[in-house]
């Protein structure tokens, strides 16, 4: 088959933590073929777990080239959406200096301190860069810690890449920076100056940070003989958010779950107070510089670790959790006395604290199903809410993995009954955000009715008398 048969296709890889996907669409950004990995994990120098960065160039490496030499498509365009807060640290030569340390990887608390006794408080730096304070999640917070636990490595570096744009730093060689990494709770960036914090300056470390150009701009060039435009890269959550404000004008709020479920604000016009920050929102950049209130917790990795304890407690395999319905009576039960049940070991809101989780309570995996995503869905309900802001959004469109989530599906359509509630199952999310930046293409209103199989949740009938909700 020559070149003018084969069907023109643009390519994106979409980065997360737990799965690696690679997407064709056509022109009409209907996907023709995926691929999906999981790749196991390898450890820093300290032993800490983290992504298997050679594992992963590799995986990329064959996976692009089966298809670009594949008789049925003609690749014509490159873009990659990755999870963000992850930097990759290259030498003079382009080669990669360290791991990829994991965004939950302690720093050293005497780094941090000195950080914070240098540069203003927690909650000063916090609230000028809209980043709540989170260790290795604040990106560049991990720049400062290297420079002062391995000075001798830190001397060698040339350039600090953002994940997404060291994937596009592999085809194209250009190291670049750009708004939606930067604005990734990096710690880098003064949104109130729409520049980089002057601690950044003030520690070298802008010389280490590559020219910013738009989200949008790809460069022309020939790969392996093939004339390719080569996007520079989209943080995931960004990514995911573009389809939406491509294509709907009315204010509104993406919940977009996974293993953050993070609420996304993209017509917030105030600042963050501390207020905002010591309740976990952040400001995200959208591809035009311009800021989304968020405001986040880490509810699918919860939920993953208690559903595998669920299943050790009640001898049920690894998967059964998927099978299980919203039952009324369960719930309506369970919330007659509300309480606490569950030690959660990820989630840092303020929430009461236990010592330990106790399932005693619970006669079958249902019943305690049902209380876990109870008290997963009061810390929804406060981020949402923290999220919107003075706002004036009445539509909400869920977006992820918890879309197919029964439970958690029905408790939002119960407690935000007063909102227009819609899921979206679009699995490519994010990936499809990487497809449109590099695109000229206008999209129109019907979009997401057309291609994102948009539902309306309808309100449950519940006894509305019933008393629910327990203080966090």
């Amino acid at each position: 088959m020559n070149a003018h048969t084969k069907q023109k296709v643009t390519a994106v890889f979409d980065i997360g933590k737990t799965n690696k996907k690679f997407f064709l669409f056509d022109k009409h950004y209907k996907e023709v073929y995926s691929d999906y990995t999981h790749l196991p994990e390898t450890v820093d120098e300290d032993g800490y777990p983290t992504e298997n960065l050679e594992l992963l160039q590799q995986w990329i490496k064959d996976t692009f080239h089966a298809i670009l030499h594949s008789e049925t498509y003609n690749v014509k365009a490159i873009n990659f959406s990755s999870y963000g807060a992850s930097l990759v640290h290259l030498d003079k030569r382009g080669k990669v200096l360290t791991p990829l340390y994991n965004y939950t990887k302690p720093i050293d608390k005497k780094i941090t301190q000195e950080f914070y006794n240098t540069y203003g408080s927690e909650l000063k730096i916090a609230t000028e860069t809209a980043s709540p304070q989170a260790g290795m999640l604040n990106s560049g917070l991990q720049l400062f810690w290297l420079k002062r636990k391995h000075p001798e490595v830190f001397k060698k570096i040339r350039y600090s890449l953002h994940l997404p744009q060291y994937l596009s730093y592999l085809f194209t060689g250009i190291p670049v920076s750009e708004y939606t990494s930067i604005g990734c709770h990096t710690n880098l960036w003064n949104f109130s100056k729409n520049e980089y914090h002057e601690w950044v300056s003030k520690e070298h470390i802008d010389q280490l940070l590559a020219p910013i150009v738009p989200t949008s701009a790809s460069f022309n060039t020939s790969y392996e003989g093939k004339k390719i435009k080569i996007g520079i890269g989209i943080h995931d959550s960004s990514s995911a958010l573009l389809p939406y404000i491509l294509s709907k004008k009315k204010p509104f709020l993406l919940v977009s779950t996974g293993t953050w479920s993070i609420s996304l604000n993209p017509f917030s016009e105030e600042n963050l107070s501390t207020n905002d920050i010591q309740n976990n929102c952040l400001n995200y950049l959208r591809i035009d510089g311009k800021s989304v209130k968020a405001s986040r917790f880490f509810m699918g990795n919860e939920y993953r670790i208690q559903v595998e304890k669920l299943g050790e407690y009640f001898d049920k395999p690894y998967g059964y959790h998927r099978e299980v319905k919203f039952n009324q009576n369960l719930y309506l039960r369970l919330i007659k006395k509300p309480a606490i049940y569950f030690k959660f070991e990820g989630i840092s809101l303020k929430r009461k604290e236990l010592h330990k989780t106790d399932l005693k309570p619970f006669n079958t995996f249902e019943e305690a199903y049902h209380q876990l995503m109870i008290e997963l869905m009061e810390l929804q309900i406060h981020t949402i809410k923290n999220a919107i802001g003075n706002a004036s959004i009445k539509t909400i469109y869920i977006d992820g993995g918890f879309t197919n989530n029964d439970v958690f599906i029905k408790l939002m359509a119960h407690h935000f009954n007063n909102f227009k509630v819609l899921t979206t199952a679009s699995p490519l999310g994010s990936a499809l955000g990487a497809a449109m930046v590099i695109s000229n293409k206008k999209i129109d209103a019907k979009f997401l009715k057309e291609n994102y199989n948009m539902k309306k949740l309808v309100p449950l009938l519940l006894n509305q008398n019933v008393k629910h909700g327990f203080s966090l």
